[in-house]
C-alpha cells in the first residue's frame, strides 16, 4: 500500500486532494499538520474522510515545517487521538508523553538526515517497545550498503515495520520495501514537491513502478549508474515489463565509483536478476562477472549484467544497437546498408568512454573508417589502438570532411543542453549525424544537423534499441519497442517537442 502525503497551507485544499486521491484509488494518506497556516482544524479535515489517514505534525529537527511551540504541537497530536484519527505519527522522543486512546494506532518514528545507524535493529526494537503498532525508521542513505540493511531489518522485524532510506541512493528501499515486508511506503502527492529527501511521487510509484504489484517472488533488475536520477531506464524497462505481464520491476542505484566493489560483493543480498550499466562503469564491472560474451571480450565494457546460478554474466547491447541504428536511418534514406555507401564510408566518433569505444567498434566491424577524438587524446588513442582506427586531438575534429559525426559524449544532455560538441558551421548536408544523447532527443546537435540539412540519427533511436536487446537478454522474448520508446518519450517530454 501507497501512503500518499499531502503538504497544503488550507484546509480546503487539503480536504480536495484527499478526495482526489481517494477516487484515484488511494488507501492511504498521511496528513502534514506542520504544513497548515493558522490555526489547525482537525475535527474538519477529519470529518467525512473518504479514506483512513496518518496524522503527521513535523517539527523542523525531523524535516518538517512546525514552528509553533512544543505544547502545541503535542496538544495537536493529542487531538488528532482524541478525533478518531486511524494513525498518529509519534516520534520516538515524544512517544510516551502521548498516551493511547480509542481505535488511533501509533506510529512511532525515528528519523536521521545525517546517516543510517549501524545497529538498525536495536533502534526498531526500542522503538517497538514505545508501544508502537507500526515502527517507521527513516535515514540517509550514504550507499547501498545502508539500503540492504533497512531491508533487511524490515524483513527481521517482529513489529511492522516501514523503513527507508532518504536521498537519491534511497530509492530502491521505498519501492521494495513492501516487497521485504513493510505494511506501505510514502510517496508524495505532487512529483516536483518532495516532502523528504528523494521521495518519489505517488503516480510514479503507482504507474511506473508498479509498488502493488511487487510481491516476494518478484523479480528485480535495474541500472547502476553515478548519478542516475536522470536515467529514464526505469520508464522504458518497466514499460515493458508491464506489458508484457512480466512479474519484475526494475529500479535505479546510485553506485559511486568508490562503492561499486562493495556493491558487487553484497550483491547477492540483493533479490537481483540483472543490471543495466552506464556512466561510469562500464569498464570497471568486467572485475566483477563470471563470463563474458563476445562483443564485451572486443569491445572491453559492458552495458548488462545477468545474475545466474553460477555468476554474473556480461553482455554489450550498445555496439549493435548503434549499427542497427544507422542502419534504418539509411534504409528510410533508400540505402540498403553501410557497406560501399559513399556517404558513410567515414566516421568521427566523439567520446572515450565505453559508449565510444562500442560505437566505433560496431562501425569499424562493418568496414567504416573511424577516427575517434575526445578531450583527452590518450584516452582516444587507447580506443583507437583496441578498435584498430585512427585518434585524433579534440582541437582537430572539424579538419577532416566526415561522412558520419557519432556523438557519444554527454554534452548536450540535460540540463545543459545549450552545448554542443562539433561545431554547425563544419555541418554538411551529406553527413549523418548520430546524437547518443536521448535526454533531451533534440539537441542541440541535433537542431542544428537538422537544419544544416543532415540525415539524423538521435539517442532515443540507439537507447530505444540496446534496452529491447537487453530486455530479449533477461526475459528471452521479443521486446514491445513501441512501448519502450512511447514511455521514453513520455519520459523526456519529447512526444511534445517539433521534430
Amino acid at each position: 500500500m501507497i501512503c500518499v502525503g499531502i503538504a497544503r497551507g488550507r484546509h480546503r485544499h487539503v480536504i480536495a486532494e484527499h478526495r482526489h486521491l481517494a477516487e484515484s484509488g488511494v488507501k492511504l494518506v498521511e496528513l502534514r499538520l506542520d504544513y497548515i497556516q493558522g490555526n489547525v482544524q482537525i475535527r474538519r479535515l477529519l470529518a467525512e474522510r473518504p479514506c483512513p489517514v496518518v496524522v503527521t505534525c513535523r517539527r523542523p529537527a525531523d524535516g518538517g515545517h512546525w514552528t509553533r511551540s512544543e505544547e502545541d504541537r503535542l496538544l495537536v497530536l493529542r487531538t488528532a487521538i482524541a478525533e478518531g484519527a486511524d494513525y498518529v505519527d509519534l516520534e520516538d522522543d515524544v512517544a510516551g508523553r502521548v498516551p493511547r486512546y480509542g481505535r488511533t494506532k501509533r506510529i512511532v518514528s525515528h528519523h536521521d538526515f545525517t546517516g543510517t545507524p549501524s545497529d538498525l535493529d536495536s533502534l526498531q526494537r526500542r522503538l517497538a517497545a514505545l508501544d508502537a503498532d507500526v515502527v517507521k525508521i527513516a535515514t540517509m542513505a550514504s550507499c547501498q550498503e545502508d539500503n540492504l540493511r533497512m531491508l533487511e531489518m524490515v524483513r527481521g522485524a517482529d513489529v511492522p515495520t516501514v523503513g527507508l532510506c532518504m536521498g537519491d541512493i534511497g530509492v530502491p528501499t521505498r519501492v521494495l520495501c513492501g516487497r521485504f515486508g513493510a505494511p506501505f511506503t510514502y510517496a508524495t502527492f505532487h512529483e516536483d514537491r518532495q516532502l523528504a529527501p528523494g521521495q518519489i511521487g505517488w503516480r510514479q510509484m503507482r504507474d511506473v513502478y508498479r509498488y502493488d504489484s511487487i510481491g516476494p517472488a518478484t523479480r528485480v533488475y535495474g541500472v547502476i549508474a553515478d548519478p542516475v536520477a536522470h536515467s529514464l531506464s526505469p520508464a522504458v524497462h518497466n514499460a515493458a515489463l508491464a506489458h508484457a505481464g512480466i512479474d519484475a520491476v526494475y529500479l535505479p542505484f546510485r553506485v559511486t565509483a568508490e562503492t561499486l566493489d562493495e556493491f558487487f560483493f553484497e550483491a547477492h543480498r540483493w533479490p537481483l536478476a540483472g543490471l543495466s550499466v552506464t556512466l561510469p562503469h562500464k569498464e570497471a564491472v568486467l572485475r566483477h562477472v563470471k563470463a563474458v560474451d563476445p562483443l564485451v571480450r572486443s569491445i572491453g565494457a559492458a552495458n548488462t549484467l545477468t545474475f545466474t546460478a553460477d555468476g554474473v554474466v556480461a553482455a554489450n547491447t550498445d555496439a549493435d544497437a548503434a549499427v542497427e541504428s544507422l542502419e534504418t536511418t539509411l534504409r528510410e534514406h533508400g540505402h540498403e546498408g553501410l557497406v560501399d555507401v559513399d556517404a558513410v564510408n567515414s566516421a568521427l566518433v566523439l567520446g572515450a568512454g565505453g559508449a565510444a569505444r562500442a560505437v566505433a567498434f560496431g562501425l569499424k566491424r562493418r568496414k567504416i573508417d573511424v577516427t575517434v577524438a575526445a578531450r583527452t587524446v590518450d584516452r582516444a588513442r587507447r580506443i583507437a589502438a583496441e578498435v584498430g582506427c585512427k585518434a585524433v586531438e579534440w582541437a582537430s575534429r572539424h579538419r577532416m570532411p566526415f561522412g558520419c559525426v557519432v556523438n557519444a559524449t554527454p554534452v548536450g544532455m540535460h540540463p545543459n543542453v545549450d552545448e554542443s560538441p562539433f561545431e554547425r558551421e563544419y555541418l554538411r548536408p551529406y553527413m549523418v549525424v548520430f546524437d547518443t544523447v536521448y535526454n533531451p532527443e533534440n539537441t542541440l546537435l541535433v537542431k542544428e544537423a537538422r537544419q544544416a540539412g543532415c540525415r539524423i540519427v538521435t539517442g532515443v533511436d540507439m537507447f530505444v534499441r540496446q534496452a529491447a536487446i537487453q530486455f530479449r537478454i533477461w526475459h528471452r522474448r521479443e521486446a514491445p519497442e513501441k512501448v519502450m520508446r512511447e514511455a521514453l518519450k513520455r519520459a523526456t517530454g519529447s512526444a511534445k517537442q517539433p521534430a
